[in-house]
């Protein structure tokens, strides 16, 4: 019996324990009871309107909530659409960066062409400007060329025709009119004459055709212009044709000569 009551002791706070455990439970059920029926007076309190509003802002809440997370979750991450894109863009660039390089190329290409284009137009302008001066003094050399020897023929006439009478004064007087005129109008397109006598014989400007023995001049200087020559320009147009002075040969007196004689 002794037994009997002490293990009754034993379990007897084991058994309050539940009972405690269970009262807790009663109690917190009651408190959510009471918290449970103050929202739904609450609820019932509130008019159909606030209700709606309250859900949809719970709702609008929760929507946003789940966008949030998900922009969260996305940030910074390119989609294929973006990625697709700048790959596009890329290209595109590339591609006009190549028809710009292109283009300089060509670019450059036409300016060294037309640069020597130009160049080749300056030196055939100038080249053609030369061949049509040179023509036309060539022009000019053979036409002057031809009406020298009427100029000489007047001459000729000046220096051996001497008038005795009064007409032949008044012809001579006329054709030495026209040698005049002549003789104007070469000047007037660049014809000058030569002046050789006295001068030193030149190769370049007179022909010798004769040399005579003087003491007059130094040899090698011109003592007579037998046909005169004429300038055009700075050119020749003709040659003067000259007597040359040359070195008188020494003359053997009789003295000299006669032992010579008397040896052969």
């Amino acid at each position: 019996m002794i037994d009997e009551e002490k293990q009754l002791d034993n379990n007897s706070p084991q058994a309050d324990e539940p009972i405690a455990a269970s009262q807790s439970n009663e109690a917190e059920g009651s408190v959510a009871t009471e918290e449970q029926l103050s929202r739904e007076t609450d609820v019932e309190s509130q008019s159909p309107d606030d209700q709606t509003s309250e859900t949809s802002a719970v709702k609008d809440e929760g929507e946003n909530q789940e966008v949030v997370e998900g922009t969260s979750a996305t940030e910074g991450l390119p989609t294929d659409s973006e990625s697709g894109g700048s790959e596009i863009l890329k290209q595109e660039i590339e591609a006009l960066k190549a028809q710009l390089e292109e283009q300089t190329r060509q670019s450059e290409a036409l300016k060294t062409q037309s640069v020597r284009i130009a160049a080749d137009f300056e030196n055939f302008r100038k080249r053609t400007g030369k061949e049509k001066e040179e023509l036309e003094i060539q022009v000019k050399r053979q036409t002057i060329s031809k009406l020298l020897p009427i100029v000489d023929n007047f001459e000729r006439a000046r220096s051996h025709i001497k008038p005795q009478s009064e007409g032949e004064m008044i012809i001579h007087k006329s054709y030495q009119s026209v040698y005049k005129q002549l003789v104007d109008s070469l000047k007037g397109i660049g014809v000058s004459p030569m002046r050789s006598e006295g001068q030193e014989f030149d190769p370049n400007l007179h022909e010798a055709v004769m040399r005579e023995p003087t003491d007059e001049y130094p040899e090698g200087v011109v003592t007579e212009q037998l046909q005169r020559g004429y300038f055009m320009g700075d050119r020749v147009l003709r040659h003067a044709m000259v007597k040359v002075a040359a070195a008188m040969e020494p003359v053997l007196t009789s003295e000299e000569s006669t032992p010579e004689s008397t040896e052969n």
